[in-house]
């Protein structure tokens, strides 16, 4: 929220652009690169009344990229609202495959490079962290950029692997074994075929270790 005072009782349109502005800076300050935007001029001919308490907010389905609306809205008792045309464009540093990688691969930090890009899409990965130590979804070929969909954390728990079973009640702990029947990251649902044939499900948990809940 923002001051702003006007001479002759109206909104100086500049001091407007000056919150949307701000506002801009604060709400993209996290998305890992270079932001630059432009500020459509409000309407030359257009009369607001002097306001001392300016918002600037984002309206809803709008997104902070690419062209869009920054709303901005008059708190005091002058109540009155507008929304101003921008353009936002960043420059990021996203991860691309260093050389062709394969479905089931497990991702190492020589599997990555960087490509600084010049986007209006908040898209992609800039943090090497959230891809290292997961698992390619698919074949892609060099410098191809990667995307959180596109990788899975390894799988705890595989298919027709004999696995511990722990069923944890209110007052109670039991342990069993049995055969998993689909492959299951951890944290995953994952079915059991116990050794009396029954099928039971439950959660993947740490390597070969699945948690049933009665």
């Amino acid at each position: 929220m923002f001051s702003t005072i006007a001479a002759a009782g109206q909104q100086d349109h500049a001091a407007v652009k000056t919150v949307v502005s701000l506002f801009i800076q604060q709400q993209t300050a996290d998305l890992g690169g270079k932001v630059v935007f432009n500020i459509e001029d409000l309407d030359a001919h257009m009369v607001l009344q002097a306001c001392s308490k300016i918002e600037a907010f984002l309206p809803a389905g709008s997104q902070l990229i690419g062209r869009t609306s920054i709303g901005v809205r008059c708190l005091d008792a002058k109540s009155w609202h507008i929304f101003i045309p921008v353009q936002i464009r960043i420059t990021r540093n996203l991860l691309i495959s260093a050389s062709a990688l394969t479905h089931g691969q497990i991702i190492h930090s020589e599997d990555l490079a960087k490509l600084s890009i010049d986007t209006t899409q908040n898209t992609g990965m800039t943090n090497e962290k959230l891809a290292i130590g997961k698992v390619l979804r698919f074949n892609i070929a060099p410098g191809t950029l990667l995307h959180p969909g596109m990788l899975r954390e390894p799988y705890s728990v595989k298919q027709s692997q004999s696995v511990r079973l722990t069923v944890q009640g209110d007052n109670f702990v039991l342990n069993s074994s049995g055969i998993a029947l689909n492959d299951a990251s951890e944290g995953d649902p994952v079915q059991i075929r116990t050794s009396s044939g029954r099928v039971v499900s439950g959660i993947a948990s740490e390597e070969g270790a699945v948690r049933i809940y009665p």
